[in-house]
């Protein structure tokens, strides 16, 4: 039921601001804010959080009007700030190398679940910035913003299963980055 409330309030808010609602406009951003900058933070660095939120704010004002299913809205938001960030990379001649293009070496083994702390939070939170940005947005969408496939696959635009393979290859990535951190000198 409360899922349903949360869809609901998101559809509503979304046609309220369609139909030129600014007090719904600001609602929106006070919403959402906090979460874009967090997903910026991780995928681009705290240098390019501010202008990089502004300009993805800037695309949804002139464009949320022609969005045509106000219930693709979190996916559509996502994709904007995805794209910012990606045109960014690309204007300061930075490469973001494909997956593709990677050799993944990483063990299949999962280790087994201690106590989680803060210094492991804080541990797994560093080790996401050595991670290629195509595996850090889909553990953040997965993981911190709560996306299903689908979503993430509307937000990267890939098939849902190259979203799968990409968790997968992302978490054993994670996990290798953390291992190594962890060695005993």
């Amino acid at each position: 039921m409360a899922d349903q409330l949360n869809s609901f309030y998101w559809k509503v808010l979304v046609v309220r601001c369609q139909i030129g609602d600014s007090s719904a406009f600001e609602e929106l951003v006070t919403a959402c804010q906090p979460r874009l900058r967090g997903f910026l933070f991780k995928l681009a660095g705290r240098e390019a959080v501010d202008d990089l939120a502004q300009e993805v704010w800037m695309d949804v004002f002139r464009d949320l009007p022609r969005l045509a299913n106000s219930d693709s809205f979190l996916p559509w938001f996502y994709r904007i700030a995805r794209n910012r960030a990606y045109r960014r990379f690309r204007s300061r001649g930075q490469t973001v190398e494909s997956l593709d293009a990677q050799n993944l070496n990483v063990a299949d083994e999962p280790s087994p679940a201690d106590d989680f702390t803060a210094e492991d939070a804080q541990a797994v939170h560093a080790a996401l910035d050595g991670l290629s940005p195509e595996h850090r947005e889909v553990l953040l969408l997965r993981f911190m913003e709560d996306m299903n496939y689908d979503d993430i696959a509307a937000v990267v635009g890939c098939h849902v299963g190259t979203v799968k393979s990409r968790l997968h290859h992302a978490k054993q990535a994670l996990r290798t980055i953390l291992e190594k951190t962890h060695e005993p000198r």
